[in-house]
Order: C-alpha cells, then sequence, then structure tokens
C-alpha cells in the first residue's frame, strides 16, 4: 500500500503536496479530514488504525460500484494506503449545500434509477448477496450469495445479528426466536428483480451540494429486496414525501411493503443493540413480538 505523500504526487503530480489538513466532523468510526493541495485542489480523506483498513476497502468497493451504475451520484475513490501506523482512504471532496425539495425529488429518482440497475455482474454463485463480505457501520455483514431473498435475509441478515445478540435474551425468548427465524418466508416476499442496495440508507447517509445535487455516502452494498433500502430510510428519519412521491413514480412500492418495513429494520436494530448496547433491546423486542 502507498503512502500518502507518494499517492498525492502520483495522482496529482510530482510539485503536488498536502499543505493544510481540516479536522471534518460527521463520522463516529473513522477520523475524517479535508486536505488542501498545493495545486488548489482540495480531497477528502478517511483515516483509521492500519488494522481496520479493510473498513476502505469495503467502502471503496461500494462506492465504485454505485458510480458504474450510472444512476446515484457518489464521490470518487482516488486512492487507499497506509502511513505508518495509519491506513487512509481518499475521495472526491464535495462542498456541502441545503437541502430541497428539488434535491429530495432527485433523490428519490436516483434511488429507484438505481434499484433498477442491472445486478447479474455483482453476485457470484446466487441471486442475492455480493462478491466479498463488507460492513453495516461497524459491524461484520456476511454477504454469502443465496438463490432466494428470504433465505439470504434470514441466513445472513437476522441469523448473524441474533446470535451476537444471545446473551440479551432468555432461554424462553431464543426458542421464540428460532422458531420466528423457521418462518420468515410466510412474512417476506420475492422481489420482482434483484437491487443493488446502499444497505444503510439513513438520512446521515447522504449528502446535498452547493448546487443542490444529492450525493449518496457511507455504503454497506449488497443485492437483495429494494424494500430493503426504503425501509431503513424510515427508521431514523431525513426523508420528506417528495423523496418516496419520486421513488415510487421511478420504481414503485408494493402496497405491502408497510408489513414487512418493520422486519427489514429488525436487521438495522439488531446491529444498534450489538454495536451500542442494551438501549436497542426494547425497540428490537416489540418488532420480534409483531411477527412471533
Amino acid at each position: 500500500m502507498e503512502r500518502l505523500e507518494d499517492v498525492i504526487t502520483k495522482t496529482y503530480g510530482n510539485d503536488v503536496r498536502v499543505i493544510k489538513r481540516t479536522p471534518v466532523s460527521g463520522g463516529d468510526i473513522n477520523r475524517a479530514y479535508m486536505l488542501d493541495l498545493s495545486d488548489g485542489t482540495k480531497v477528502f480523506m478517511k483515516s483509521n488504525r492500519k488494522s481496520n483498513a479493510d473498513f476502505f476497502r469495503a467502502e471503496a468497493e461500494g462506492l465504485t460500484v454505485i458510480r458504474q451504475t450510472g444512476t446515484a451520484r457518489v464521490p470518487e475513490v482516488i486512492a487507499r494506503g497506509e502511513d505508518g501506523n495509519e491506513a487512509f482512504l481518499l475521495l472526491e471532496y464535495i462542498a456541502s449545500g441545503a437541502r430541497s425539495r428539488r434535491s429530495s425529488e432527485e433523490l428519490g429518482t436516483d434511488l429507484g434509477r438505481m434499484h433498477l440497475a442491472e445486478t447479474g455482474s455483482l453476485v457470484r454463485g446466487g441471486l442475492y448477496g455480493f462478491t466479498d463480505d463488507n460492513y453495516i457501520g461497524a459491524g461484520y455483514q456476511v454477504n454469502t450469495p443465496k438463490d432466494t431473498w428470504t433465505e439470504f435475509f434470514t441466513e445472513c441478515r437476522l441469523i448473524p445479528q441474533f446470535e451476537r445478540a444471545a446473551a440479551y435474551f432468555g432461554g424462553g425468548e431464543r426458542k421464540a426466536i428460532d422458531a420466528f427465524l423457521n418462518r420468515v418466508d410466510r412474512y417476506l416476499a420475492e422481489p420482482e428483480r434483484p437491487s443493488l442496495l446502499h444497505g444503510d440508507l439513513w438520512g446521515g447517509n447522504y449528502m446535498i451540494d452547493v448546487q443542490g445535487h444529492p450525493w449518496l455516502i457511507d455504503p454497506a452494498v449488497y443485492v437483495g429486496h429494494a424494500e430493503a433500502d426504503l425501509a431503513m430510510t424510515e427508521l431514523f428519519g431525513g426523508f420528506d414525501r417528495t423523496f418516496y412521491d419520486a421513488y415510487r413514480s421511478t420504481a414503485g412500492i408494493d402496497p405491502d411493503y408497510r408489513d414487512r418495513k418493520d422486519l427489514y429494520n429488525l436487521y438495522h436494530l439488531l446491529n444498534h443493540l450489538n454495536l451500542f448496547g442494551g438501549g436497542y433491546l426494547y425497540s428490537v423486542k416489540s418488532v420480534i413480538s409483531r411477527y412471533v
């Protein structure tokens, strides 16, 4: 892996160097900076301990895959590298602007177009999953290819999270959860087509540029049911009616999605339980009680 200085000169020229590194707030996993280069270019950099370099491999892969669909804006991946004990990811710098009705409409349209994009080359050995495992926040995300959405969501989304959260549930609860997992196919529907998903689409994982265009950031991509992305947009807020109207006009929303929404979000609630602790346990149990 190349050092930061080497990456900068290789990408921008032998006379270009970093003249200023300004911390940027917003993330809770990595350190983030805006780099000012001597040629006037600005670059966004994420860094972490070298042992966490795989986070950046996964993020770069996700951004690249979304970008290749030509449907939604994502920052261009410039390079990854290691400098001393630090791993880093360099991305195109996007200056922030204000959210508006127009940007919400564009975001809904872009997401709908992304969900309609071809996915055949993204999964080997199945319809659902991804070429590699990746991360959902700081949590490890299993993407083993499966032939059906129900099988994938049960075995690669719910079961790993329940296994990590086992200490939160008593013996009787674990038996009920096992029974629930054996009948997830009663509640989920197979999609008309597999879709490329952002995977972690809450209000903090998109931004608006100074021209008012939306950009997707911090993906946890995989191929699944488009409804799983929609469900997460409703979990923590940040999306308005204009967004959903535009999405519906582009890709459609099944009326029965409402019956499945909470089940999709159980995955994210379990992940938060495992990452952040028992404050999410009540929400997890409330969703389980709907389906058990």
